[in-house]
């Protein structure tokens, strides 16, 4: 087992990292960390003694002074190399730089200067390992808005009521963020030094365009419920990321049209553009199924008959969703990625519930992660 330090861990990148790790817990351990580390000889000397890999992700990307996002990057970064050489610590060091060093700007600078720091640290103990990432930008679910990419910008905006705006329509070279955790795992793993590893995107998108998809979202799924074409992986992870910014407590349960006449009546469910697996299942009052998260599925629960619960709580997070669903009035509600759930019979007779999802079980391949709401 490795024990593996997260600078950054409650950061958009980091958080991804942290909980990707923690799938593989008989792999990997994870050394806790606190910001306030970095003020405290003590307490970063005490973190540093415990690793085997440290991934340095902790720096500043937005400020509206320049000057303090640089000098704040180089002091983290010089921080940490001071308490390896305090320590003597032969181990791993994985550092995030940005595909921006190449600009010119006081954020690329610090990057540059900051990885040129582990990079003088390794030279001088050949026992030493480092990586210095350099990175493309980056999306991916529960990004902060004006902060970490367009791409949440644009999310955010488009679920809360504003318009985006395209300051510069220039191409994008981007990166998801399950993708780019994949690739520190393998850097994890190789245990090889290698001071400018460059991590290509995964795809290049236009401003424009990349507006346009997400409109697409809006229109079909916000709007009108619909789980829209997914062509592509680019296309399914840019959706999940844009559902991630959803406010589930207005937007579900989501109240499906009932159409009713002397035969019966008969309730439209979901309208697709891609296929996928549908199920239904019958629960007997008081029992509860679920329980487990995915990582990357779109899932919809419609209740049919029945009186259920469904609860759903973040991966890392203590708040617990709650929504009632009742088979008299049609709805669903559809599960996040990185989101555990279940469903209950909180009625009196069974309950009957229409499961789709867009892709196939296989269990060599499940994406399905138990874990109690």
């Amino acid at each position: 087992m490795k024990n593996i330090g997260i600078t950054g861990a409650n950061g958009f990148i980091g958080n991804h990292l942290k909980n990707t790790l923690n799938l593989e817990d008989a792999k990997y351990n994870i050394i806790n960390f606190e910001r306030s580390f970095f003020d405290n000889k003590q307490d970063l000397d005490s973190f540093v003694e415990k690793c085997d890999v440290i991934i340095h992700l902790a720096g500043l990307n937005r400020h509206e002074n320049q000057e303090v996002i640089h000098d704040t990057n180089i002091k983290l970064s010089q921080n940490l190399v001071d308490s390896l050489n305090r320590v003597d610590k032969n181990c791993h060091v994985i550092m995030s730089s940005s595909s921006q060093e190449k600009l010119d700007n006081l954020y690329g600078k610090s990057k540059k200067q900051a990885r040129e720091l582990f990079v003088d640290w390794s030279n001088e103990n050949n026992k030493n390992i480092f990586t210095g990432l350099i990175i493309p930008n980056v999306f991916g679910p529960f990004g902060l808005p004006n902060y970490n990419s367009v791409v949440a910008t644009f999310c955010y905006k488009l679920l809360n009521g504003e318009t985006p705006k395209i300051i510069n329509d220039s191409e994008l070279n981007l990166i998801y963020v399950a993708e780019l955790i994949s690739e520190i795992v393998k850097v994890i793993e190789s245990n090889e030094s290698n001071p400018e590893k460059v991590i290509r995107s995964s795809k290049t998108i236009k401003v424009s365009k990349l507006l346009s998809q997400l409109l697409i979202f809006k229109e079909s799924y916000f709007l009108n419920g619909n789980i829209p074409t997914l062509d592509s992986d680019f296309d399914l992870n840019l959706f999940n990321t844009f559902r991630s910014y959803l406010n589930l407590e207005e937007y579900f349960p989501f109240k499906l049209t009932q159409h009713k006449d002397d035969r019966g009546a008969f309730t439209e469910i979901i309208r697709l553009g891609i296929g996928g697996q549908v199920s239904f299942s019958t629960t007997v009052p008081g029992i509860t199924r679920g329980n487990h998260f995915h990582t990357r599925k779109v899932e919809r629960f419609t209740v049919i008959k029945g009186k259920a619960l469904i609860e759903l709580r973040k991966i890392g997070s203590d708040k617990v969703y709650e929504f009632l669903l009742d088979g008299n009035e049609p709805s669903y509600v559809d599960m996040p990625i990185w989101y555990t759930h279940n469903i209950k019979n909180i009625g009196e007779d069974t309950l009957l519930t229409h499961f789709w999802i867009n892709e196939s079980f296989d269990p060599e391949n499940h994406d399905t992660y138990f874990e109690i709401v």
